[in-house]
């Protein structure tokens, strides 16, 4: 049977309202869910807990574990195939591919225990600069109003890795517009060093079709399928005189590219 005219401009339509509707309640949970129901426990949590960091880490595993939740339950078109391997990985500095906004918050929603590098100018954001701050997270310069706090969680890392967290960090430093992976940066590779810390590299597809950079909204109405894989695992002898960070930068970046 054929079309009849208008058909195409009618389904444009639909799956424009099905993405705007979809991306609504995404960010009501994103903004009044958390004004709502976690901000009054980030506080009562900033009053009362005498580990801030666990508990936060925690805190923003649940809320955006719940975010993913609404996700999965709205874009049931979507598939998602994290496996067991790489949601097991513990004490780790994690490097990963960068495909889209939501690249960072998905990696939160999957480990409970994690700290990673945010840019330095959110720490600025009232509110948010507190959460980031109390959380243990990164900022992402040595320089500037949050010097000391960079060089306090460096020095920390050491041992928040043998606890059995997590450093995840997006070396390529900026999103890939074409899927391609850029040149990667040292910083993840030089603390990975400093603490003795196997390397993990997880490689993300598709994110970029579900939330595209420069978006607003989601894409709710097209199949895709999320996939995070675990595309290797190294334990650099880092005493070694033959052990070289470019060379360790070089695999990293061919397993990046080989997936």
């Amino acid at each position: 049977m054929s079309e009849y005219p208008g058909h195409n401009f009618i389904m444009r339509w639909i799956n424009f309202l099905l993405d705007l509707s979809v991306t609504l309640f995404l960010w009501c949970y994103y903004t009044l869910g958390f004004v709502l129901f976690f901000a009054p426990v980030y506080f009562l949590v900033y009053c009362f807990s005498v580990n801030h960091q666990t508990v936060f880490q925690k805190l923003n595993h649940i809320f955006y574990k719940g975010f993913f939740g609404l996700v999965k339950l709205l874009i049931p078109s979507c598939r998602w195939q994290i496996p067991k391997a790489v949601r097991e990985i513990r004490s780790s500095v994690i490097v990963c591919n960068h495909r889209s906004y939501i690249d960072p918050i998905l990696l939160i929603s999957i480990y409970a225990r994690h700290t990673t590098i945010a840019k330095a100018r959110l720490f600025g954001i009232p509110v948010l600069g507190t959460i980031l701050s109390l959380s243990g997270y990164i900022p992402s310069t040595a320089r500037g109003r949050f010097s000391d706090l960079m060089v306090d969680r460096i020095d920390g890392i050491d041992a928040f890795l043998a606890s059995g967290g997590n450093l995840f960090i997006f070396p390529e430093g900026t999103r890939s517009r074409d899927g391609r992976i850029g040149s990667l940066n040292k910083g993840a590779f030089k603390l990975a060093k400093m603490c003795k810390a196997p390397v993990k590299v997880l490689f993300i597809e598709n994110t970029d079709k579900l939330f595209k950079p420069g978006k607003f909204l989601f894409n709710a109405h097209r199949p895709n399928t999320v996939t995070v894989t675990l595309a290797g695992e190294m334990n650099p002898d880092y005493r070694s005189d033959q052990f070289s960070i470019n060379a360790l930068m070089a695999e990293v970046h061919a397993l990046m590219v080989k997936s």
